[in-house]
């Protein structure tokens, strides 16, 4: 540039500037800082109202990019919902180290279907922090037969879009711990459930109505599913999951109602179940509905003393016998395959599929599934109703 003209120059530097301008407008980023907005570190005073302003300015804010930033200490939240759409393009809650804490009274959160609710939203993600829904008072009351709430799920998105949620813990959460309900595009990395091994209805995570969803590298302990999925999951991938207490993963229940959308193309790889009631599952109840499970693909699972390590069961009633539908599940399933499931089972029969007289399983496929009971003894499999084929090394010994 020294041998041109000093308009040209000029004109260059001009240009850049103008360039780097731009180019920093659209990349522009702003944070909103909870402290500003009055939230209290120690937890002695409630900061919900402070939240929802601080989401409220990120959301409304415009631009590329805004961040809620919640600094290390201690929150007392009461149920609070985050609205969108957001005139940002991508809006982040960024947590760290901070401690978000439910109220003691468990009927502050009992009486609420959520604690943090993310509804309408696109291009948003929740990084770190931990979830402290102190569910445990709510779980003495329903242990003790009194009239209690339902209780909330810790944190749930719906009709949301694009969904990043990493290294966040949730922990004694009153009902489900993370659902995803009628959402695409959610990418749930390296989460941490933890809650008692007979805490009830605490799913780890519950996906339904939704597609593209993809769980990778957690850790769940909780008193029921790892990970459950609903009706009209579609294009799911779990990879690298540890579960254990729990019931496992399970598809289902399903047939809850006549008319629901079926579940299909799942994937779930590399997952290890240890102590758990289940490993891999697939339930629905006794009852007409036109329900399907298709195109799944448990792969590479290793169980350590897991109860009922592979289990189809379409008679699914966890309540008195006496409330059973007791009718024929018309859930279709199909398209199963089980490759590379190896382990300790802590019961006799490994393998159970207790498939429907009216809609037998189809088109299930085992291989390579190497299942024993501790100290080396044989396992047994059973089958109601269902068909499919056996290849490679199996044991217990197929009754497909």
């Amino acid at each position: 540039m020294a041998n041109l003209p000093d308009h040209f120059v000029w004109t260059f530097l001009f240009l850049l500037l103008l360039v780097l301008s731009r180019a920093s407008s659209s990349t522009s980023f702003t944070l909103f800082d909870v402290l500003d907005f009055g939230a209290d570190p120690t937890g002695a005073a409630d900061s919900t109202q402070a939240f929802s302003d601080a989401w409220m300015s990120a959301c409304s804010r415009g631009g590329f990019f805004a961040a809620v930033v919640v600094r290390s200490g201690r929150y007392l939240l009461e149920p609070v919902r985050f609205r969108g759409p957001c005139k940002s393009r991508h809006v982040s809650v960024r947590m760290g180290g901070a401690t978000l804490v439910g109220p003691p009274d468990y009927r502050v959160l009992g009486g609420s279907s959520s604690w943090l609710n993310f509804d309408g939203v696109s291009n948003t993600s929740v990084h770190g922090g931990v979830l402290d829904a102190n569910g445990s008072s709510l779980w003495a009351c329903k242990d003790s037969g009194r009239d209690c709430p339902n209780g909330a799920t810790t944190l749930s998105f719906t009709n949301s879009n694009n969904i990043r949620i990493k290294d966040l813990t949730s922990m004694d959460s009153q009902m489900f711990h993370i659902s995803i309900n009628r959402c695409r595009n959610v990418h749930v990395q390296g989460v941490r459930v933890k809650a008692d091994g007979d805490s009830p209805n605490t799913d780890g995570i519950h996906v339904q109505l939704s597609s593209n969803v993809l769980i990778l590298r957690s850790d769940i302990a909780t008193g029921d599913d790892c990970i459950s999925i609903g009706p009209g999951t579609r294009n799911l991938t779990i990879h690298g999951v540890r579960c254990g207490p729990g019931h496992g993963i399970s598809i289902g229940s399903l047939a809850r109602s006549e008319n629901e959308p079926g579940v299909q193309n799942i994937i779930v790889k590399n997952t290890t179940f240890q102590g758990t009631q289940n490993g891999l599952r697939i339930k629905s109840w006794a009852r007409h509905s036109n329900g399907f499970v298709r195109g799944v693909h448990f792969i590479d699972a290793r169980m350590i003393n897991a109860h009922n390590p592979i289990i189809i069961d379409q008679n699914y009633c966890p309540y008195d016998r006496r409330t059973c539908p007791n009718q024929e599940s018309s859930v279709k399933i199909s398209d199963v395959l089980y490759r590379g499931i190896q382990g300790t089972s802590a019961s006799p029969v490994a393998v159970r599929f207790d498939c429907s007289a009216k809609n037998p399983c189809t088109g299930i496929r085992m291989r390579n599934v190497y299942l024993m009971r501790l100290g080396d003894e044989v396992t047994q499999s059973s089958c109601a109703n269902a068909n499919g084929e056996a290849l490679g090394t199996v044991q217990p010994r197929s009754c497909l």
